[in-house]
């Protein structure tokens, strides 16, 4: 029964016609996502082969999210997310060999090896972390919001959380106050109906995660998270909502995750059969390149040859990830506060 009723959340995002807003940028959001899958493929292999420690919270199946939403930023709009955080480091230009050289804890890593899959950070980027408490970044980035409204600069936070998060206390804590402030701020709530491994309409008494705002009277919005243009679309009407001072706006990205929470998630609180159905009818790349073949926007040649280039890519992410240079001992002692 719970089975049964995920995969009708699953497809409800999905009812809707798929926007062709900005259709023409879809090659560039293809590669993106392109980029974002593959990477996140041979990071599980590498995690396999041990060259990986810790935690490693891989994003393959939800790459549309976060690269519709990053396309409809302007400079110095600025990004926090959890732990599953590869996905949103690429989307914001971070160089993918410094990502997975932090995974591999390498000094050629984003934090010179010390952080490893959850915590990494680029000031240059806007990207202020891969956070590992459960709900941490989302007052960090209603504080982000606060400091642009303060220095009066016209960017954006965009506070990414999961469904799972949805529940934790502080995101009350910070939507009162994004909206007492009218703070400029997006909550995104990846919505991949698990969660660690407990399905929605079993952990929330409201499933409907888009109008959790509304005791704060914070407008919310469910969008198909399974189709970067759609999401795109929906970002655009949120930063502008919150560019023309009415305060944080919640949109509900209904996505999907197709590995288990962690690495280490066998995943048996749902089916395969449910699993390769979400894949065979909504995946976020197969939707975009069928879409860039039927509006002739590209062929195959010219997917093939965005494969190639983004394997190349990947591949010399892999190679920088395991030649480079274990760090110092004494990185023991740098960044520490005292």
């Amino acid at each position: 029964m719970v089975a049964a009723s995920n995969k009708k959340s699953a497809r409800a995002a999905s009812d809707k016609a798929p926007s062709n807003s900005g259709i023409q940028d879809l090659p560039g959001l293809y590669r993106e996502m392109l980029l974002i899958r593959r990477f996140e493929e041979r990071a599980g292999q590498m995690y396999g082969m041990g060259l990986i420690g810790g935690f490693c919270h891989l994003y393959i199946g939800q790459e549309a999210v976060v690269v519709g939403m990053k396309a409809a930023t302007q400079e110095g709009d600025q990004m926090i997310t959890a732990y599953r955080d590869h996905g949103h480091m690429l989307a914001m230009g971070l160089d993918p060999k410094g990502v997975m050289a932090e995974l591999t804890g390498r000094e050629g890593g984003l934090s010179r090896g010390k952080g490893g899959s959850m915590h990494m950070f680029s000031v240059e980027k806007n990207f202020f972390g891969g956070h590992g408490i459960v709900g941490a970044q989302v007052p960090l980035g209603t504080g982000l919001a606060f400091a642009n409204a303060y220095r009066g600069n016209g960017a954006v936070s965009i506070a990414y959380f999961g469904d799972g998060a949805s529940n934790q206390g502080q995101v009350y804590e910070s939507f009162n106050m994004a909206e007492l402030w009218r703070l400029p701020v997006i909550y995104v709530i990846e919505n991949n109906h698990y969660a660690m491994g407990t399905s929605v309409e079993r952990s929330s008494a409201m499933p409907d995660l888009h109008r959790r705002g509304e005791s704060f009277a914070i407008p919310g919005r469910k969008v198909d998270g399974m189709d970067v243009l759609s999401v795109r679309e929906a970002a655009l009407d949120a930063l502008e909502h919150c560019r023309s001072g009415k305060g944080p706006i919640i949109l509900e990205m209904m996505t999907y995750r197709y590995r288990g929470h962690s690495m280490s998630d066998p995943a048996k609180y749902r089916t395969q059969e449910e699993v390769q159905k979400v894949r065979a009818e909504q995946d976020p790349i197969d939707r975009a390149r069928a879409r860039l073949l039927a509006e002739n926007l590209i062929d195959e040649a010219g997917l093939k040859e965005i494969d190639r280039e983004v394997r190349a890519i990947v591949a010399e992410a892999a190679e920088f990830a395991q030649t480079s240079p274990e760090p110092d001992a004494a990185e023991l002692y740098t960044d520490i506060l005292r």
